[in-house]
């Protein structure tokens, strides 16, 4: 197992600060293109527009349900996706939109989904929750916390029957990892050598709980090990470690068709959802993961800066167009329609079922 951001030191019941203390591992600009890195930084900066508008929509009551927010994991979405090939598969949890923008969806419909209208990628029915799309191979946002790892395994099984060469990336939280389907779905994929890549992004606080409160194993990349499943951590503030990193594990799953996970840790800027005042965290701990040292944007904005490979207007520029772009997205999302209330239960299944109740709320229980 491999570290590539490495505590500096201490136990589990470390002061937030050390606890979270990391070296710096990222990788040189010498032999990447400038417009390629132009091009992460521009898309980290829409990830991170679009979820500020997404959260101004969700307090306008524009956006029901529960909205999950992917502030401060702009590098990991953005290096994990760029890891990913077309054909590849992506299953996530709730907290989604950047992910499914990355695998290829159109934003606009994106956005329509979250207002929950017909135009959106499942049709107004999933909501924040619940992208899908199967041309981008983006299987899924799932609600319920670990709910898509057993389909994730069960994927890469299909793949590993029919002898193809795509990869299952599956992502989760920090909190998924101590529940059942973690174990039961890693077990399966060792022992059954799968060419999945299981994702945990730690943000170190599942929900309202810290790690270390919840894990008696806090370094989530060794969670593996009883599995014999190798795994990494890298910085999720570096999108190209990240890029890296990933890559590697995704090759490697490809010709040796096995799993590996990989845990990229990062901060959470606001609270678990858009309604979570995050009370549970100290002005410290608020400060801290807030800051512009630990924001992955100016972060990456500042070495490209200083490659010069950014200037002020450049960065200007960029904000000005994807501005427009998140524009654009809520404007089409506001004037696409609501579904029809007739098609409720169109989706229910996947094929016909005999005696499927279609009872809408206010019909009596039994017909007359």
């Amino acid at each position: 197992m491999a570290d590539t951001a490495k505590p500096k030191g201490g136990t589990a019941r470390a002061s937030a600060s050390r606890r979270r203390g990391r070296k710096d591992t990222s990788p040189g600009l010498g032999d990447e293109k400038p417009e390629v890195l132009l091009d992460y930084y521009r898309q980290m900066v829409f990830v991170r527009q679009f979820e500020q508008r997404t959260g101004q929509a969700y307090t306008q009551a524009r956006i029901g349900g529960y909205c999950h927010l992917n502030l401060g994991e702009e590098a990991t979405v953005v290096g994990l996706m760029t890891a990913l090939q077309e054909r590849d598969y992506l299953f996530t949890n709730y907290r989604d939109h950047g992910y499914a923008i990355g695998k290829g969806m159109d934003p606009k419909r994106v956005m329509a989904e979250l207002y929950g209208r017909s135009d959106g990628v499942s049709k107004g029915w999933g909501g924040s929750m619940h992208m899908y799309d199967t041309e981008t191979r983006m299987l899924g946002g799932y609600g319920i916390v670990g709910g898509q790892l057993p389909l994730a395994t069960g994927a890469a099984l299909a793949i590993s029957y029919r002898g193809g060469d795509e990869v299952v990336m599956c992502q989760m939280g920090d909190g998924t990892t101590n529940i059942g389907a973690w174990h039961e779905s890693l077990n399966i994929a060792k022992l059954w050598n799968l060419p999945i890549v299981f994702v945990v992004i730690n943000n170190f606080t599942g929900m309202g709980t810290t790690v270390e409160m919840s894990s008696a194993e806090p370094d989530l990349y060794k969670r593996g090990g009883a599995f014999r499943i190798e795994g990494e951590r890298v910085d999720g503030r570096d999108v190209l470690a990240v890029r890296d990193t990933a890559s590697r594990l995704i090759e490697r799953a490809r010709t040796e068709q096995t799993p590996f996970l990989l845990e990229a840790w990062s901060y959470r800027q606001k609270g678990h959802s858009v309604v979570d005042p995050a009370k549970y965290r100290t002005e410290e701990q608020r400060d801290e993961a807030r800051s512009e040292e630990n924001d992955p944007i100016q972060i990456f904005g500042e070495k490209l800066a200083k490659a010069g490979l950014l200037t002020d207007e450049q960065r200007d520029e960029i904000n000005a167009s994807v501005k427009a772009e998140v524009a654009e997205a809520a404007d089409f999302a506001e004037n696409s329609p609501h579904p029809d209330v007739s098609t409720l239960f169109d989706y229910t299944y996947a094929s016909p079922v005999p005696n499927e109740s279609r009872r809408m709320p206010a019909d009596p229980v039994f017909a007359e």
